[in-house]
């Protein structure tokens, strides 16, 4: 006769439970972290879409969310983002400027871009009709170094034929704070005005020769209401949110752009980005026709040797999302450009050479 060994379902519980907690003890000391990331402010609003999004399809649906399905960005800025990456508890640093390829090799770092956007310039001036205004390179750079001081300069009247302009001061605004839309802006400075480019250059942020430092977009766009005459700059869809006027800009082909998606589409279309190590490219001022010249990209930033590779594939998972039809939509909706389909393969191909995760 074949004994038959008895477990009270007491004991089988107890067994469970044991279980499940060394389980969930282990995920949780294991995997149990968010995602961790820190840096770019111009690209804030659309990772914390993204964040959200990226919680919302672990969750599949269901009530029960873990650590491990959330993101946690801190906006600190490009430059502090980079600095805080070598902090071993951080995931991924967002910058508005690139790194060159020399120093991410010397960092054991790689690089891909996530999303595009355009740095549009708003003005308060009563009357102009969005759009209305138009602004050559020359004449916005020598308007930040203090030459032209009233909206009624034959400067600005020359590209403005019929344009009912007031003899009114022009109030200078600009970011207080570090910034990759201040990099961006100085970066198009640069790129029109040998003046500017020998005496301040490009940076996230700059001794500025004239002009108000306000620290935060939400808080310069509320200054530059405040202020009639004011101009300043600032990432698109906040700009285009706040209902400011927001001037054509003259790119390098001569021609005056509106700031959108089309011209950052277009200034993307100009770079053969197969042939460029770790993405390493500036959008601002690019040939053609309908490129608009304040266009931006924001790279993510992974260390490659010292992150474990679960760590680099959830990055890589969060940005996957980003690339997916509704990640696109979501960028779209906040005034981004997300990346063409083509060069979205390109950095999933960049991924799957293992490159990113270092092994």
């Amino acid at each position: 006769m074949r004994s038959v060994l008895y477990i009270s379902p007491v004991a089988v519980r107890a067994v469970i439970a044991a279980c499940l907690v060394f389980a969930a003890g282990a995920f949780s000391s294991a995997t149990a972290e968010p995602i961790r990331g820190a840096g770019s402010t111009f690209a804030a609003p659309i990772i914390e879409a993204w964040a959200a999004a990226y919680e919302e399809a672990r969750a599949d649906g269901g009530d029960y969310s873990s650590p491990d399905w959330t993101v946690d960005y801190e906006p600190v800025g490009s430059l502090a983002g980079l600095m805080r990456l070598q902090q071993p508890d951080l995931d991924f640093a967002a910058t508005d400027v690139p790194v060159a390829p020399e120093a991410l090799a010397q960092n054991g770092q790689r690089q891909f871009p996530v999303v595009m956007g355009a740095v549009a310039i708003i003005v308060n001036l009563e009357g102009m009709r969005q759009g209305g205004l138009r602004l050559s390179g020359a004449t916005l750079a020598d308007i930040y170094l203090g030459k032209i001081q009233r909206w009624s300069d034959p400067a600005i009247v020359e590209t403005n034929p019929g344009v009912g302009l007031p003899d009114l001061r022009i109030s200078v605004l600009h970011r207080k704070d570090g910034s990759g839309s201040t990099y961006a802006f100085t970066e198009y400075l640069s790129a029109v005005s040998p003046q500017w480019q020998t005496a301040y250059g490009r940076s996230t942020s700059l001794t500025w020769p004239i002009g108000t430092g306000v620290k935060g977009t939400r808080d310069l766009i509320t200054a530059v209401k405040a202020t009639p005459g004011a101009i300043a700059y600032a990432e698109f869809g906040q700009a285009e949110r706040s209902g400011l006027q927001m001037p054509a800009l003259q790119n390098s082909s001569g021609h005056f752009v509106l700031p959108g998606a089309p011209g950052v589409q277009a200034a993307a279309q100009s770079v053969d980005w197969s042939g460029i190590k770790d993405f390493h490219v500036s959008l601002a001022n690019r040939p053609g026709a309908d490129a608009f010249p304040i266009s931006a990209a924001t790279f993510v930033i992974i260390p490659a040797a010292d992150r474990s590779e679960h760590r680099s594939r959830r990055v890589q998972d969060l940005f996957r999302l980003a690339f997916s039809a509704a990640g696109s939509k979501a960028a779209l909706e906040l005034g981004y450009v997300p990346l063409p389909p083509a060069l979205a393969r390109q950095v999933e191909d960049y991924w799957a050479s293992r490159a990113v995760a270092g092994h």
